[in-house]
């Protein structure tokens, strides 16, 4: 960041977030520039947010069209690429309805809402049945019902007390979920993929129990693709790979593509819970976010990226994992699942991320030692052999790190 927009930054930008390193003013497929003309690739994309890249072609034309229609209408009234994007959904996602908002933060809150609805409909009474069981190292965002539902101490800490209600399992542990369902339980509520807290993947054996425990307790199954899903790996949903059902799922980042939307599915069984005046969102579903949305699927199906996220990231982790197995005093393991990937560090991966900055590549920390790696759906192999070209002489180049007191 130039020393003058540094000073602009801190005379007006509230600390809520670490002060960036960064000013970045283009972006084109995976290459971004700052603001003294370098580039670099983006193996951030916003944070799983640009699925194809940035300003693709198709999306800008549509977004552009749009707002020359019509922009915002709110939702009093309908508008048509709502409906039409509410139907790719469903056709993806199942049987159901689908209600828009702008976040995933937003999106998790309405899911929060749904799992309260359905416990006081199968209680009879309000506050009976509203426990919703979570993950340990969940995120499911910054709002007050999502920061509850996400055990980090550096999401809570300053804000408590917290929304009560909330129990936490361990991962892939069913029995850890299975001792917390009691009479006041009514939903479970799971990242497929774990992001912020690191890139770790829910099994399909454990997701398949906990489809069971569900049905057994009548349960919500809750499953939260905010970050892992519209095909982050390699299926539109993280929980294809499964095969299980969720009764509703959320989304967001990806979805549209870098224009802000948020959006929850609910099976048909479940979507009469909400009612006129249950749940709002003014911006929700806008025409100019859904155009966009509706772009970024078209550009994911026309491209075919879905099938070019499996077949690539295959060869691209059996590199990662070549190259991890080299330098062992840094890198413990590769985790994750085609363009959702995590470098799980030895130590902590500020230093790594700032080293691979410096050689032209954007990665984002996650967890307690995990870098992540999330290019654009649309990535090429030759930017794939690039990174993992500079990932090889970052790690040949950082000194060997201090081991922890209690390693």
């Amino acid at each position: 960041m130039n020393p003058e927009t540094a000073k602009r930054y801190d005379r007006s930008i509230l600390g809520n977030y670490a002060k960036p390193s960064l000013t970045l003013v283009n972006g084109r497929g995976t290459q971004v520039w700052d603001e003294n003309g370098r580039s670099y690739l983006d193996f951030t994309a916003g944070i799983a947010v640009s699925a194809i890249g940035h300003s693709h072609p198709r999306w800008v034309a549509c977004v552009r069209e749009q707002a020359g229609d019509l922009v915002h209408a709110s939702n009093v009234f309908c508008n048509l690429p709502q409906v039409e994007l509410a139907e790719q959904l469903c056709e993806r996602a199942g049987p159901g309805k689908v209600m828009f908002c702008n976040s995933g933060t937003e999106a998790n809150e309405a899911l929060l809402k749904l799992a309260r609805l359905h416990g006081a409909a199968t209680s009879g009474k309000e506050g009976v049945r509203h426990k919703v069981i979570c993950a340990e190292k969940a995120f499911h965002g910054r709002t007050f019902g999502s920061m509850a539902a996400t055990p980090q101490e550096k999401i809570q800490r300053g804000f408590r007390p917290m929304l009560d209600g909330f129990a936490f399992g361990r991962l892939n542990d069913l029995d850890s979920f299975r001792r917390l369902v009691d009479e006041t339980t009514a939903a479970i509520f799971l990242e497929t993929i774990q992001g912020e807290g690191g890139i770790h993947a829910a099994t399909g054996a454990f997701l398949q129990g906990i489809r069971d425990l569900c049905n057994e307790h009548g349960l919500l199954m809750i499953l939260d693709e905010v970050q892992c899903g519209i095909g982050r790996t390699g299926r539109f949903f993280a929980f294809e790979h499964v095969g299980v059902q969720p009764d509703a799922i959320g989304m967001a980042k990806g979805l549209g593509g870098g224009f802000p939307i948020g959006a929850v599915w609910i099976a048909d069984r479940y979507a009469t819970l909400f009612t006129p005046g249950s749940h709002g969102c003014t911006f929700g579903g806008g025409p100019l976010a859904a155009s966009a949305a509706l772009a970024t699927l078209a550009v994911i199906e026309e491209e075919r990226l879905l099938e070019a996220v499996r077949e690539r990231s295959a060869a691209w982790i059996a590199e990662l994992e070549s190259i991890a197995a080299e330098f062992p005093e840094h890198v413990a393991e590769v985790r994750g699942i085609g363009y959702l990937l995590a470098l799980g560090l030895t130590s902590d991966p500020a230093p790594y991320a700032a080293a691979l900055r410096e050689h032209g590549i954007l990665t984002v920390p996650a967890g307690d030692r995990a870098l992540r790696l999330l290019p654009p759906l649309n990535v090429s192999r030759e930017d794939l052999k690039t990174a993992n070209s500079i990932v090889r002489r970052v790690l040949a180049g950082m000194p060997k790190p201090a081991a922890r007191p209690s390693d």
